[in-house]
């Protein structure tokens, strides 16, 4: 069982065990002894004021290691795996902390191909990182930062827009809320570019990262503030990015929040018009709405779900030939496109559907109809089983009982915070907040801060 890696990567409070210098350093030893001889390493990060010396840090232990490393600045997560695969590098490595407040950071890693590691690699790599803190090696007094090659982001960009060749903002009105993250280095200039394509306006926001904003307040963990800006704006669409990017999330022309599920559903309408959905599949998660379900059933779409996390929808989606899967949060994956989730890619995909459809966006996603669900996350000092707590266990039997076939009750520990989360769907709103309370407050009871 990993230690160290979570769903996406390892994280932790930036300076704290697993992200203190040693341990950092012990990483990248660890990373460039897995990689073999002469590996080409390519960093990236969010807009974390931690970021700059956690990249010096782990460059030092890459570098000891054997390992050249190049760095592309501040720049998204899904940037970093398509350039790793594309010019040859022997990995990837992003320094973020996705959706968590700024004190936190992160260190995830991409393969040669581009993908995220597999669960078995992550933890050999583990063992030699116990194997590195045991020797007591500690990180140099000096440190030196990797080369920045600004014409990474440049390639990117011109990635994004050769995926939807020719379109354009077609005289809409779109806000852009960059989260204060890794998308403010990237958004102004691909939209500007859209915007000279054809007649349109793009109201780029929180785009300003001092870094302790990011994700303060707007991003995709707010989507009301992007939605309220439409409102505000008489936009005709909004887009909202978490701090690294890997994710988008959307605002209908009404301000109405347009969550994963909808972005799904209407992604996969869209391929399967044109002959592109394989196998009449899509992967979503154990936390995508029963309504989805319900609304792809309709068009004749089958839905699978997979564990919590883009990596684990990419899994499915290789092991049954899906060419679509994603989360309600907002990770969508195109196979063929990309080899993770890409919010900007997603952005732009949607935009391209909206255009040749010549429906608004609201009108797409209208026969939507969402249960009732709740999400109550539990902060915890530790991640017992939850099936050996009696009065957890008993609290989620009793949900399970009652609701039965009218909705559905999940309970699941972050992989990538200390929280557990409980959600639950009912057809019946007070008896869905019941329970959810319930269960949440024997968490608390037993494991709770």
């Amino acid at each position: 069982m990993k230690k160290l890696f979570g769903t996406d990567g390892i994280r932790g409070i930036a300076g704290q065990s697993p992200l203190d210098a040693p341990t950092i350093y012990a990483i990248g030893l660890a990373l460039a002894h897995h990689l073999g001889v002469s590996p080409r390493v390519l960093l990236g990060m969010d807009t974390r004021e931690s970021g700059e010396w956690i990249a010096t840090t782990l460059t030092a232990g890459l570098m000891e290691g054997g390992a050249s490393v190049e760095s592309a600045g501040v720049i998204t997560t899904p940037a970093v795996a398509f350039l790793t695969h594309t010019h040859g590098f022997s990995a990837g490595v992003v320094i973020s902390a996705s959706h968590n407040p700024w004190q936190d950071n992160g260190i995830k890693i991409f393969g040669p191909d581009g993908y995220k590691l597999p669960d078995s690699t992550e933890l050999a790599i583990e063992d030699e990182i116990f194997r590195q803190l045991a020797s007591s090696t500690a990180p140099p007094q000096q440190t030196v930062a990797p080369q920045v090659n600004d014409a990474d982001r440049a390639d990117y960009v011109r990635f994004l827009l050769a995926a939807v060749p020719g379109l354009s903002l077609d005289g809409k009105r779109i806000v852009v809320d960059c989260a204060n993250g890794a998308a403010s280095s990237v958004a102004p200039q691909l939209f500007a570019e859209l915007n000279e394509n054809g007649g349109g306006e793009a109201i780029i926001t929180h785009a300003s990262p001092n870094g302790r904003n990011i994700n303060e307040s707007c991003g995709a963990l707010h989507p009301a503030v992007v939605a309220g800006e439409v409102t505000a704006q008489k936009a005709d669409l909004g887009i909202t990015f978490d701090g690294d990017a890997d994710r988008a999330l959307f605002a209908d022309e009404h301000g109405r929040v347009v969550n994963g599920d909808a972005v799904l559903l209407l992604a996969a309408r869209d391929l399967q018009a044109r002959g592109l959905l394989a196998n009449d599949t899509v992967v979503a998660t154990t936390m995508s709405n029963m309504g989805l379900e319900a609304a792809l059933k309709r068009s004749g779409i089958k839905m699978l779900r997979a564990n919590v996390g883009d990596k684990y929808v990419l899994e499915q989606m290789i092991a049954t030939g899906a060419a679509l899967g994603g989360e309600q949060s907002g990770h969508i994956i195109f196979t063929g496109r990309s080899t993770t989730g890409d919010g900007l890619l997603t952005a732009l995909l949607l935009l391209d559907i909206v255009h040749r459809s010549g429906k608004s966006l609201g009108e797409l996603v209208a026969d939507l109809k969402v249960f009732p669900q709740v999400i109550v996350n539990v902060k915890v000092r530790e991640k017992r089983p939850l099936e050996g707590i009696p009065n957890v266990a008993s609290a989620i039997r009793a949900a399970e009982d009652e609701l039965a076939d009218s909705g559905r009750v999940v309970i699941r520990y972050s992989g990538t915070e200390a929280l557990a989360r409980v959600m639950i769907e009912a057809e019946s709103e007070p008896r869905m907040r019941y329970h959810a309370d319930a269960i949440a407050d024997a968490i608390r009871g037993e494991l709770g801060v």
